[in-house]
C-alpha cells in the first residue's frame, strides 16, 4: 500500500510539473475562445442583446477605428461598406486599397440608413453614438453592433466583440497579446524612471488637450510620462487656456498627429514663453503616416513606443520604435512600416 500511495504521489507531482511547464495559450487566461459556436448572443457597447444567428460573410463597418480593426482581423475581404472619407485613410491604402472603392455609409453626424441597408450586410458595426441607426437596421432584420473604443478598455472590448461575431477568435488573441506583450516590454524597460510631465494637444487646436478619462491620458503614461493635463475629468476633448498650461509648466509638448499647426508654430508662439518644454526645444508631433498613434486603433500601442523613444531614448532607441513599428504592420496589415 505505501509504494502504491508513494508511486501516486510521485505520478502526482510529475503530472503538477508537467502543467507548470506546458506553454501558455495565445491571449492568456482571458483568451477568446478560437472559433465561435452559432448561434450566440453578444452584448455590445450600449448594453443591447444581438444575437448572430450565423457566422456573418459580408459586414460593414461605420467607424475608421473598428475598419482598422477588421482588416487586423482579417476581415476586410467580406467588406461590403465602409466610413464617408475612406480615402483620406493611408492603412487603407497600404493594407487593404480595394476597401477605398467601397459605397461609402456615410458618418456619426450623417449616417446614409438606406443606403446602408441597400447593401444587405449579414452584420454592421457602428459607433456608439449611432444608437438609433442601429435600432433602426435592427428593425429591418440587419444585424449592428455598438462600439466605443474611446479608451483603452473600450479598444480592447470592441476586437473582441468583432472577434466573436466573425469567428476570428485566434486572430484576435494574437493581435491583444501583442498588445499585452508590447505594454509589458514597455513596463519593463521603463522600471524605475523619473516621469517628465507631457502636454498632449489637440488636432484642431493647440488649447485643446486630454484629461485623465481618455485614452491619450493612459498612453502618455504608459510611455514613462505624466499627462500635465490629469486634473480634467472630461470624456473628451477640453479647452485650457494659455496660463494654465504655464501653471502646468510640461517638460514636453506632443501635438496630435493631423493637427492644424506645426511644431514650428508652437516653439514661436510667444504666449508660451517660459514653459520648459519650449525653452528645452521638446515640442514634438505624434507621427500620423499609416495611422494616428495618439487615438485608440489597434497600432495605438505603437504610439506608446514612439513617445517612450522620446521621452526616454537611453530606454527606447529609434531602431527599437522601428523594429516595434514593422513588427506589427507586418504581422497585422501586411506591409512594413519604415518602407513608408
Amino acid at each position: 500500500m505505501k509504494r502504491i500511495v508513494s508511486l501516486f504521489l510521485t505520478l502526482l507531482m510529475l503530472t503538477t510539473l508537467i502543467a507548470c511547464s506546458a506553454p501558455k495559450e495565445e491571449g492568456g487566461a482571458n483568451a477568446l475562445p478560437e472559433t465561435t459556436t452559432y448561434p450566440i448572443t453578444l452584448t455590445d457597447a450600449a448594453g443591447r442583446s444581438v444575437v448572430i444567428e450565423d457566422e456573418p460573410q459580408s459586414l460593414v463597418s461605420g467607424y475608421y477605428i473598428s475598419t482598422s480593426a477588421v482588416i487586423a482581423l482579417e476581415l476586410d475581404t467580406r467588406m461590403v461598406g465602409i466610413e464617408a472619407k475612406a480615402d483620406k485613410r493611408p492603412i487603407y491604402k497600404r493594407a487593404a486599397p480595394d476597401l477605398i472603392a467601397l459605397p461609402s455609409v456615410g458618418t456619426a453626424k450623417e449616417f446614409d440608413l438606406e443606403g446602408c441597408a441597400a447593401l444587405a450586410p449579414d452584420l454592421v458595426i457602428l459607433p456608439l453614438k449611432l444608437k438609433d441607426a442601429a435600432a433602426s437596421l435592427e428593425a429591418l432584420g440587419i444585424d449592428a453592433l455598438l462600439v466605443n473604443p474611446e479608451d483603452e478598455a473600450g479598444l480592447r472590448e470592441m476586437i473582441s466583440l468583432i472577434a466573436s461575431a466573425m469567428n476570428c477568435g485566434k486572430r484576435a488573441n494574437e493581435l491583444l497579446s501583442f498588445m499585452d506583450k508590447t505594454e509589458d516590454d514597455l513596463a519593463s524597460r521603463l522600471s524605475g524612471i523619473d516621469a517628465p510631465k507631457v502636454y498632449l494637444a489637440g488636432n484642431s487646436d493647440f488649447l485643446s488637450t486630454a484629461g485623465d478619462g481618455m485614452y491619450q491620458s493612459s498612453l502618455i503614461s504608459r510611455a514613462g510620462g505624466v499627462n500635465a493635463a490629469a486634473e480634467i475629468t472630461d470624456t473628451y476633448w477640453a479647452n485650457v487656456s494659455y496660463e494654465q498650461i504655464l501653471a502646468w509648466n510640461p517638460d514636453y509638448i506632443i501635438l496630435a498627429s493631423d493637427a492644424s499647426y506645426t511644431v514650428d508654430d508652437v516653439l514661436a508662439d510667444a504666449n508660451l514663453a517660459g514653459v520648459s518644454a519650449i525653452a528645452n526645444g521638446n515640442v514634438y508631433q505624434m507621427p500620423g503616416d499609416a495611422e494616428a498613434w495618439d487615438s485608440p486603433v489597434p497600432s495605438a500601442v505603437l504610439g506608446s513606443v514612439w513617445l517612450a523613444g522620446v521621452l526616454h531614448p537611453d530606454k527606447m532607441t529609434d531602431a527599437d520604435v522601428m523594429a516595434t513599428a514593422d513588427s506589427f504592420y507586418e504581422t497585422f496589415y501586411g506591409f512594413t512600416y519604415r518602407e513608408n
